[in-house]
């Protein structure tokens, strides 16, 4: 007894068997969290080696080279790059996605101890960092202050990040742009020289007179007493009293030299908040936390850590991922609901009746919410790619249903009883819904195989639609016509409602089914016409294919945008921040869309003194320096706007290009370079070990490039030589002296960058004494030159007897990749171009130039990821019309009849390059996933024709009588599939909210391959199909004559 009359005979059993199915995964739903993205893996690793003192060529040759060298020998390697800059060396490894990222940590772990003894002898130990998602963060917080700026790191220590980091799920919290407290203890030159006193020398008493020191214990009487000395300072003013030294019978006092100030440490980072000075909070999430949850938390906490705060300093969020997730998933459920109605208004007009249209829709909700419980089961989350991947089933969902039910209406029309009607109608097509199931797997299950970044993404969706496929082909089969049974009348009386309404929409069915009929008979019987028309068309479309462009994904409108600006390098701070606040203002009146903006100037990172802080990797993996501003600003939503992003960027960088003091300036789109969704650029890679050369080879591409319509900026990775000032001391003269190099260096550092006398202890924390030469005594080259350097003798002898100061050019930041010097120009996809545009331009200029023997070039980038992911898919795509032949020759078992079916597939690629160079869509990653789910779908009518035809053939019609009769039958299930999964896709390719850019391609790319597809293959298909079954008749029939000629001799 076969699975669907089971059903039919046990309504309550079936009907209990979805009802556990909708509660399980309705209580999966419930424990789901929320994320943006799938979990990526991190595919890159990071080594970072500090050596204090070194330039960015000693870095280079001394650090990075061998690190390289003896890294690169780790297994699945893609690209191995470095940085080497002042002081520190940050080689990045890239491995190809999907590999064990931990397991490679371990290797290059083992890799770096080999290295240990080639690299010089003061260099830190190599430190590993992991990249992931995770490390993304979650939410920023600004932080505007008044009067309690010069405290507002202890503030925001104690009162903000403590009580945030308690917050489950929430992994680090960092405060930067915030200056610490120090106590300056700034002396004059000349008062030191006339009294005799050095630097070095106040340093030291400094520090042996801040200081408690128990003295053991005393027995007094019965008691026993600790005995100690207070000799801590309590208040910073207490040091003006202490005694430096004698001259000429008088005291000398520390307030008599120099002047102390309790402020902050000098050349920190500023930042500042909607024009006011302040700091910012980056929270980052544990892994496998869920964001939505832990945003919520922050901001439940907020409001009561406000009120903990001093009345000046306020809190304020710069950026919450969390929004954009709600927003895109807001906008995701919405597309969905619009299908579901979408859906359910096709299935209405063409049954014309409201119980089956009600069994029909039912197998949506109960396949939708099934696949949750498989995204629980294998912890995952709700994030686009799942919602999307709903989506994108909707319409296909009830395609199987649609098939059932619609024969078992054919059927209680002819006058059969609802219940055998539904065992004998589901019987005659089951064979053809099971198949075109299959034919649906044999396309997404394969998609959970594509490696790579485009893996990632689409190792979900793959499995989601497989899974909902099933459940549905399932719920087709048993609870349809169980359904149908049960709530379908023989004759139903009809309304007068009904009538005025679907008498109009069954003629005009009617018409169609009669006008499809006679078309196709007369199509049979011209054959070669009908192929020859169909040739022409595939044809011409092919002659389209050069003007479509291609790209790799579309940058998303996420509501944020960062820009970068670079004054002359060396500018100093104060009037890097003056503009910075100048252009902060202009944007914030003029772009009304601006929520928030932020900006930062950076403090350089001189010789160890002025570092980033070292838990702060954030500043240390940025570049940094007085000439360098950088803003983050979020814009309202999209949906509350009228200018796209991309339209507002390139507002921005007309008004940037205004400023005649800025050097070079980005503006990012999305906040991000390069990757899923944010902005798409061409790298172009120039290999040489010259500066002079490749620097020339950058700028001509760099100036051609800016030349190229399409192209809204070009920037290029190697910065300006900075200049600095060097002193040459001269080995003799120090020597006659009594003093070496590292004295009289040390003695010059001292002096500048201050020496740390002692801690200023208060309420548990420690802050640096400092003591140097007071800030107007170290403005000039002469300044330096007057410096006076003590030797063993006492005597003081002044730098400029000693050696001379010169200016010199370096290069701040030497990069390679792949073991060789690389400087990269990146050429910005503006609005209305496409990445292939700018590939080939680019192309075409390197081409025109005359590049040195020395100096190759390459395309990295988004371009690279994206050859490579096509390359997947396209291989991929072979592969599964293969497994689609496989399973349909299965199926009907039979070589000839899926051959026949597969003539649809051309004319799917004909729809898609029609749409896509009609609309001007890029060819991109979404798109190709469009194209490769269209194989699937559009054989599913070819299969439902061809398996009527031979069923009507068995049945005992004629070839010509059975394909006519079939394709009248099929018509209208056809349709409706077709429409249920077009117009399913329509809301997404038509999709405004956020997030929506990225699903566009594919919703288009569907939409408009199967309508075309499914047009042309009404036709085609059982035209082809005539044309092999009459040769297959003639080739019997001679067999037989033969056969029967031999029979007659003997």
């Amino acid at each position: 007894m076969s699975l669907y009359a089971t059903a039919v005979k046990k309504p309550v059993t079936t009907a209990l068997v979805f009802v556990a199915i909708v509660i399980f995964g309705l209580f999966s739903l419930t424990r789901l969290s929320v994320d943006l993205l799938p979990e990526i893996e991190t595919n890159t690793i990071m080594v970072m080696t500090s050596y204090a003192g070194a330039s960015a060529a000693d870095i280079e040759m001394n650090v990075s080279k061998p690190l390289e060298n003896v890294l690169n020998s780790v297994s699945d390697l893609k690209h191995i790059t470095s940085q080497s800059r002042e002081n520190i060396s940050i080689i990045t490894l890239e491995f190809d996605y999907g590999t064990d990222i931990d397991v490679a940590t371990n290797d290059v772990r083992d890799k770096l101890d080999v290295a240990e003894p080639m690299l010089p002898d003061d260099v830190d130990n190599p430190i590993i960092f992991k990249f992931g998602t995770n490390d993304i963060p979650i939410i920023i917080l600004s932080v505007t202050a008044e009067e309690s700026t010069n405290a507002l790191y202890k503030i925001l220590d104690d009162k903000v990040s403590n009580p945030l980091a308690r917050i489950s799920g929430v992994g680090a919290v960092s405060i930067s742009g915030t200056p610490t407290r120090e106590i300056q203890v700034y002396c004059d030159p000349y008062k030191l020289e006339a009294y005799g006193v050095s630097i070095e020398g106040i340093s030291a008493i400094i520090a042996q007179e801040n200081r408690n020191t128990p003295g053991g214990s005393v027995d007094i009487g019965s008691n026993a007493y600790a005995l100690r000395v207070q000799g801590e300072f309590t208040d910073a003013h207490q040091m003006d009293d202490l005694v430096i030294g004698h001259k000429d019978n008088k005291t000398i006092y520390l307030r008599d030299v120099a002047r102390i100030e309790d402020s902050i440490e000098e050349r920190a980072q500023e930042t500042y908040n909607n024009g006011k000075k302040g700091g910012m909070i980056v929270i980052q999430k544990q892994s496998g936390a869920n964001s939505v949850n832990i945003a919520k938390k922050v901001h439940q906490k907020l409001p009561e850590i406000q009120k903990s705060l001093p009345s000046d300093v306020k809190l304020g969020v710069i950026m919450d991922t969390s929004t954009n997730i709600l927003n895109t998933i807001d906008s995701l459920k919405e597309t969905i609901f619009i299908t579901f109605v979408i859906v359910m208004l096709v299935v209405f007009v063409f049954l014309g009746r409201w119980r089956a249209t009600f069994i029909i829709i039912l197998t949506i909700p109960i396949s939708l919410i099934a696949s949750f419980a498989y995204l629980l089961a294998s912890g995952n989350t709700l994030n686009i790619i799942s919602l999307s991947s709903l989506s994108i089933a909707i319409g296909m969902v009830v395609d199987d249903a649609i098939v059932v039910l619609e024969n078992i209406t054919t059927h209680i029309e002819r006058g059969s009883a609802p219940k055998q009607a539904a065992v004998h109608a589901t019987n005659e097509v089951a064979i053809s819904v099971i198949a075109s199931t299959l034919t649906m797997l044999a396309v997404f299950l394969p998609l959970t195989m594509v490696t790579g970044m485009a893996g990632i993404l689409f190792k979900q969706l793959g499995w989601i639609v497989s899974i909902i496929m099933i459940v549905s082909t399932v719920g087709a089969l048993t609870l349809t016509p169980m359904l149908s049974s049960q709530l379908l009348k023989q004759n139903p009386k009809k309304g007068r409602l009904y009538t005025l309404f679907f008498t109009p929409i069954e003629k005009a069915l009617d018409a169609l089914d009669r006008g499809y009929s006679n078309f196709l008979y007369w199509a049979v019987r011209h054959r070669k016409t009908v192929i020859f028309g169909a040739t022409l068309i595939f044809a011409g479309s092919m002659l389209l294919v050069p003007t479509i462009k291609t790209e790799f994904f579309p940058t998303q409108d996420n509501a944020q945008i960062s820009v970068h600006i670079e004054l002359p390098v060396g500018t100093r701070q104060d009037i890097t921040r003056k503009l910075a606040l100048e252009i902060d203002e202009l944007f914030r009146q003029k772009y009304p869309e601006i929520k928030t903006s932020n900006a930062f100037s950076k403090k350089p990172t001189n010789f160890p003194g002025g570092k980033a802080d070292s838990d702060n990797t954030w500043a240390q993996l940025s570049n940094n320096g007085t000439h360098i501003i950088d803003y983050y600003i979020n814009m309202s939503s999209v949906g509350d706007r009228e200018r796209g992003m991309v339209e507002i960027c390139e507002e921005m960088r007309k008004d940037l290009a205004k400023y005649p003091e800025i050097k070079t300036f980005k503006v990012i789109e999305g906040g991000q370079e390069e990757g899923m969704g944010g902005q798409n650029a061409v790298d172009v890679e120039i290999y040489g070990f010259d500066f002079g050369r490749t620097d020339a080879v950058a700028a001509e591409l760099a100036e051609r490039m800016r030349k190229v319509k399409g192209c809204s900026q070009v920037n290029i990775s190697r910065e300006d030589y900075i200049p600095e000032y060097q002193v040459d001391f001269d080995r003799e003269k120090l020597a006659i002296n009594g003093l070496n190099i590292t004295t009289a260096a040390m003695a010059l550092r001292n002096r500048i960058n201050g020496s740390t006398a002692s801690k200023y202890r208060e309420d548990g924390d420690e802050y640096d004494i400092k003591v140097r030469y007071a800030p107007e005594f170290r403005q000039s080259v002469e300044d330096i030159e007057n410096i006076l350097v003590y030797n063993s003798a006492g005597q003081g002898i002044r730098i400029r007897d000693l050696g001379k100061v010169v200016e010199r050019m370096t290069p701040p930041t030497i990069e390679r990749k792949d073991r060789e010097r690389v400087i990269t120009v990146s050429a910005v996809v503006g609005k209305g171009a496409a990445m292939s545009d700018i590939v080939t331009a680019a192309r075409n200029q390197l081409k025109e130039m005359d590049i040195p023997s020395d100096v190759s070039w390459q395309l990295g980038g988004t371009y690279e990821d994206q050859m490579d992911t096509f390359f997947d898919l396209t291989i991929l795509m072979i592969l599964i019309i293969i497994l689609v032949f496989i399973v349909m020759a299965a199926q009907f078992e039979s070589l000839t009849d899926p051959f026949v079916i597969m003539f649809s597939i051309p004319f799917a690629f004909t729809g898609i390059i029609l749409g896509l160079a009609i609309t001007q869509t890029p060819l991109g990653v979404m798109a190709l996933i469009g194209l490769i789910m269209l194989m699937g779908i559009v054989v599913k009518n070819g299969i439902v024709l061809i398996d009527y035809t031979i069923l009507c053939r068995e049945r005992g019609m004629g070839i010509l009588t059975a394909v006519v009769t079939a394709g009248k039958s099929r018509l209208r299930p056809v349709l409706m599939t077709t429409l249920t999964t077009v117009l399913g896709m329509i809301p997404m390719a038509v999709g405004t909210g956020e997030g929506s850019e990225m699903w566009r391609s594919m919703g288009m790319t569907v939409a408009w391959g199967l309508s075309v597809s499914t047009l042309i293959t009404l036709v085609i298909v059982p035209v082809v199909y005539c044309v092999f079954a009459g040769n297959g008749v003639r080739r019997r029939h001679r067999k037989m004559a033969r056969n029967g000629i031999f029979s007659k001799k003997e």
